[in-house]
């Protein structure tokens, strides 16, 4: 009882509505040009007193586009924010500035993220209002490389355990050509270690990397590929052993979601021959660009980070109601750059990350005390 403020410190529903109407809508429709399979008959809890925990595969290597794009498109098909998934994300997440989009503080807690520790995740099992939305890989998941790309890492225990104590089901769904957001990038331990200090979980080292020290707005890149995510076949994990949870061990709980895990790569697989054979699709690409060539430059990587920042100025200044970007405006990336003169900082070849760096360090220490 006394933890559930998590629900409500940084939650901000017009937040979470402003994103999608002014950000992620325009985003989505050009550049990522999302699709929904298997979501027509909305999965609906087993248990109504306990959410359904839904649960993806990670894309490897890249800005967490994947999640971002998955519920901005089922805000966008779903009656309510009540059945809008709340997810729950690595503390590194919240605890850096510099992995939030573009240096915006607070910016996944205000569109719900609950940063998953053992305590939020029991607490959230309570909570009525919500679904819960999970990637049971955690940091492993996202950090794995193309060279392991769909190979789904060791799952968490703890969905495990919370679904058979709780009784409630778990929802896979399958994110397909998420690995082709950021392709042919890997990662080492000895530099991770390095990076972690001031914030960053691993280092894509590929292709990508030299564009990422000449301009710092490589780092939130995402290629054009066609995500895909796919609703697989409900798991009741309660049903997969007949010991009562004061009975089960570690051991035993290790067992399950390897068995779990086993289930979800098999889907995952099949979901990948069905939709991953052409992950771009330039025809597409290029009819969706030329169809809204009215909102030039912004549907395009290297404008959004002034996107991102002149949204954040207007909605802290003028609130929901009040945020009008004029993206079809002559001149209105230039204006959002002299609105926003950081983000010039994002195109300075090497120097511009020492900025960006000392805010992403402080962001990090901040986030970590007040965590601790």
């Amino acid at each position: 009882m006394a933890n559930q403020h998590i629900y409500s410190d940084y939650f901000d529903e017009d937040y979470v509505r402003a994103v999608d109407k002014h950000l992620l809508q325009l985003l989505d429709r050009v550049w990522f040009r999302s699709k929904l399979v298997g979501f027509e008959n909305y999965p609906q809890r087993n248990n109504p007193e306990r959410p359904l925990l839904f649960a993806s595969n990670h894309s490897g290597m890249a800005f967490p586009w994947d999640a971002m794009v998955a519920l901005s498109h089922l805000l966008r098909i779903l009656p309510g924010m009540y059945h809008l998934p709340r997810p729950l994300s690595a503390p590194m997440l919240s605890q850096s500035v510099l992995m939030n989009p573009y240096l915006i503080p607070n910016f996944w807690k205000k569109c719900g993220c609950v940063d998953a520790t053992t305590l939020n995740f029991e607490t959230m099992m309570y909570c009525n209002d919500h679904n819960l939305m999970l990637y049971p890989e955690g940091v492993p998941g996202i950090g794995k490389g193309f060279n392991r790309k769909y190979q789904l890492q060791r799952l968490a225990t703890s969905i495990i355990r919370l679904g058979i104590e709780h009784r409630t089901d778990i929802m896979p769904y399958y994110t397909v050509n998420g690995e082709y957001l950021n392709p042919y990038a890997y990662s080492w331990d000895w530099l991770n270690k390095w990076t972690k200090k001031i914030g960053i979980p691993f280092i894509p080292v590929g292709p990508i990397i030299i564009m990422v020290l000449l301009q710092p707005w490589f780092f939130y890149l995402a290629y054009p590929a066609k995500l895909t995510f796919v609703l697989g076949t409900r798991i009741k994990p309660y049903e997969l052993t007949e010991k009562p949870p004061s009975e089960l061990t570690r051991e035993d709980y290790l067992a399950l979601s390897e068995q779990v895990r086993q289930q979800m790569q098999t889907e995952l697989d099949a979901a990948v021959r069905a939709h991953g054979q052409q992950p771009y699709r330039w025809g597409e690409l290029w009819q969706r660009i030329k169809a809204n060539w009215s909102y030039f430059p912004f549907f395009l990587p290297f404008a959004w980070p002034e996107l991102f920042r002149e949204f954040e100025r207007q909605y802290a200044e003028r609130g929901p109601e009040g945020v009008d970007l004029r993206l079809t405006k002559p001149g209105s990336w230039l204006r959002m750059i002299w609105r926003n003169p950081f983000t010039l900082t994002f195109f300075i070849p090497v120097l511009g990350w020492i900025p960006i760096a000392i805010r992403g360090y402080k962001g990090h220490r901040i986030g970590k005390s007040i965590i601790n």
